[in-house]
């Protein structure tokens, strides 16, 4: 890619070109946010089912767990999985007489890590919201005919939540991918990182951020695309034949996470 040599100020092939050279990295920021996602979601679940039946001291920690990680910025909390894993282990091997190499930690754990427990975070709230918007009589209803908890759960309150959590859930994927731009701090080369390097090289700054921006519009559109289709699968809808206003309204309000 031709750097600022070429007397131009601004370099519309320049943008083009830099385009192939990131989506070589599109299967690492990919890969950062769906393992975090499912992760998160399966995480959230169990964090959630434990708030709602008010587990002694456990709800009580993972309250503070929820506070810890929506009151502190992402890279916050990359620096300190970053930090303290080493830590932890340099501590480990000091207490125990263990020898675990520290270096040899790959730095996706870091990344993964503190992505999968931030969207625990969020999630847990979410799908909570969702749990306890199910009818309680079709829980009772379930109930009475001898059903377990979790018969309950898997058959009854989980479909009919799936109706609520959907459009936040959507949104909360889409703010992980783009928030897997912050994944270099912990020595992670995905497409944001990648893009540093070839405009550090390059000297075009603009073009290739611009590049880096048209990727990541282009994926929110797709995946949008995609959260459409399954709001529409699992909307409930009313005797005209029309999905429920309630559920219109919480689609619109369920943006309430802002970005990273």
């Amino acid at each position: 890619m031709n750097g600022l040599l070429n007397g131009k100020l601004f370099d519309i092939e320049a943008v083009f070109s830099a385009i192939p050279e990131l989506l070589r990295f599109l299967p690492v920021s990919l890969q950062i946010t769906f393992i975090s996602m499912l992760a998160g979601l399966v995480l959230g679940l169990v964090l959630a089912i434990i708030r709602i039946k008010k587990v002694p001291v456990l709800s009580q920690l993972i309250t503070l767990f929820i506070s810890f990680i929506r009151g502190t910025p992402m890279i916050i909390q990359l620096y300190l999985s970053y930090n303290g894993i080493p830590l932890l282990l340099k501590y480990i091997n000091m207490t125990y007489g263990t020898d675990y190499s520290i270096n040899a930690i790959p730095a996706m754990l870091f990344v993964l890590i503190t992505f999968s427990c931030n969207e625990a975070a969020y999630n847990s709230e979410t799908i909570r919201a969702a749990l306890q918007s199910v009818n309680k009589g079709q829980i009772e209803a379930a109930e009475s005919l001898g059903m377990t908890y979790f018969q309950v759960l898997k058959r009854v309150i989980i479909p009919e939540a799936l109706v609520v959590a959907v459009p936040p859930l959507g949104n909360a994927l889409i703010s992980l991918l783009k928030g897997t731009s912050l994944a270099f701090v912990a020595g992670v080369v995905e497409m944001t990182a990648q893009g540093k390097i070839i405009s550090g090289s390059t000297f075009r700054f603009f073009e290739v951020y611009l590049a880096l921006a048209i990727i990541y519009w282009a994926l929110t559109i797709v995946i949008e695309q995609i959260l459409k289709y399954l709001e529409k699968k699992f909307s409930i809808p009313d005797v005209d034949g029309n999905p429920l206003k309630k559920r219109r309204l919480f689609s619109f309000f369920s943006s309430t996470r802002g970005d990273v």
